[in-house]
């Protein structure tokens, strides 16, 4: 598990096809290796990927073709930036969110401009995450943990604020950038809960779509009248 706060950002140092697969080297540019082993968690970009290798300044691991194809991975070139996270410790201070790094879905960035002395991003989530997204909840944007302004649709509005903005790759948040979501873990699983013996259906949403709100009024959420 993550929290969504960026310790430092690091660059794509190779992505090596090896089997099918593909082996990532990543440059840790000053993050503290010195506690890590191999088999440990380190969210890239909100990816959580486990160490095959590493040395003071750097490491690799490997990236399943699934993890390719459900995240802007294949995207990435040697030299990208990207967010850097290592697991947190039963002492770690919970500064952002529970964030398991497993990407959602891909979002794309439709809106950048300046708010005052924070960046305001404008991010269109694919249609099926839109459910998920709520005003001022949680969603975790190429790693980092952020709070959502406003929703519109599947399209959430963001603020980064200085300290935010140097410590990411915001830069490489640019209109049309492709960038990893993961929504609250709590939402998904609430959706999960929800569905009681119908989560066991196959099918897409079970052939119930998804929550409803006769749904919610039937577990009491909301008034029937």
């Amino acid at each position: 598990m993550f929290t969504g706060i960026v310790q430092t950002v690091g660059q794509v140092r190779s992505m090596a096809p090896t089997g099918g697969d593909v082996t990532l080297t990543v440059q840790t540019n000053g993050l503290d290796m010195g506690d890590v082993q191999l088999g440990d968690s380190i969210a890239v970009n909100g990816i959580c990927l486990t160490v095959t290798r590493f040395d003071a300044a750097s490491f690799s691991a490997d990236m399943s073709g699934e993890t390719l194809r459900r995240t802007a991975a294949g995207q990435w070139r040697t030299g990208t930036p990207v967010n850097l996270e290592k697991a947190l410790l039963p002492t770690t201070r919970l500064g952002g969110h529970l964030v398991s790094g497993h990407v959602d879905g891909i979002g794309e960035v439709i809106t950048r401009r300046q708010d005052a002395r924070s960046v305001y991003i404008e991010v269109k989530a694919p249609d099926e995450l839109a459910r998920y997204l709520a005003e001022k909840g949680s969603v975790t944007v190429d790693g980092v943990s952020l709070t959502i302004n406003q929703v519109n649709g599947a399209v959430i509005s963001l603020n980064l604020i200085p300290h935010t903005a140097e410590r990411t790759n915001l830069d490489q948040w640019v209109i049309g950038a492709h960038v990893n979501l993961e929504v609250d873990v709590l939402a998904r699983y609430l959706e999960r809960l929800l569905l009681g013996e119908r989560a066991a259906q196959s099918g897409k949403d079970h052939g119930t779509g998804g929550v409803t709100l006769q749904m919610l009024a039937e577990h009491g959420y909301l008034d029937r009248k």
